[in-house]
């Protein structure tokens, strides 16, 4: 068994009805959509003008600001400048190509074999010496450092003003 269009619903498709769906589409389309997301700038991403080596910070000079074209670039690249303020490279960043966040550093506080304060706090008491980090670390990371005066190793968080605060065994 076969269907067939009736003349009267063949009329009404191919006549007015195509024109009310799309005034009807187009008035959905733009409830849907926000002015802001209609209005919205395409995406960015950062690359290098040169060739950055692991260990050298990334200096606003040598980088570009510019528009993703290419609607499958995803992941967590950098997207602006203030992403990559004070920041070290720990891979080769080549020009052209996109920064991924994984390839940057925040400057280490301390580094393996400088001299450093370590703080003990516990209560009232607060005992301090002079130790020596057995590994680069920022701020914030949990590091092993070796107390100078007695040769014991302990661990600690690094602070911002370069001390390292030993945690209680």
């Amino acid at each position: 068994m076969t269907f067939r269009r009736s003349a009267k619903r063949a009329a009404i498709e191919s006549g007015v009805a195509p024109r009310a769906r799309a005034v009807l589409f187009a008035a959905i389309a733009a409830g849907f959509l926000s002015p802001a997301v209609a209005s919205a700038e395409p995406p960015t991403a950062v690359i290098p003008k040169q060739t950055i080596y692991p260990g050298e910070p990334l200096d606003a000079s040598v980088l570009e600001v510019v528009d993703v074209t290419n609607p499958d670039l995803a992941g967590d690249y950098v997207r602006s400048l203030d992403e990559v303020e004070g920041k070290i490279s720990k891979r080769t960043l080549l020009p052209g190509r996109v920064i991924l966040a994984s390839a940057l550093r925040e400057q280490y506080a301390v580094e393996r074999g400088s001299t450093v304060r370590l703080i003990f706090s516990n209560g009232g008491l607060t005992i301090t010496a002079a130790g020596s980090p057995l590994q680069d670390a920022a701020v914030g990371e949990l590091i092993r450092a070796r107390n100078i005066d007695t040769g014991v190793i302990v661990s600690g968080t690094v602070m911002a003003d370069g001390t390292i605060h030993v945690v209680a065994k």
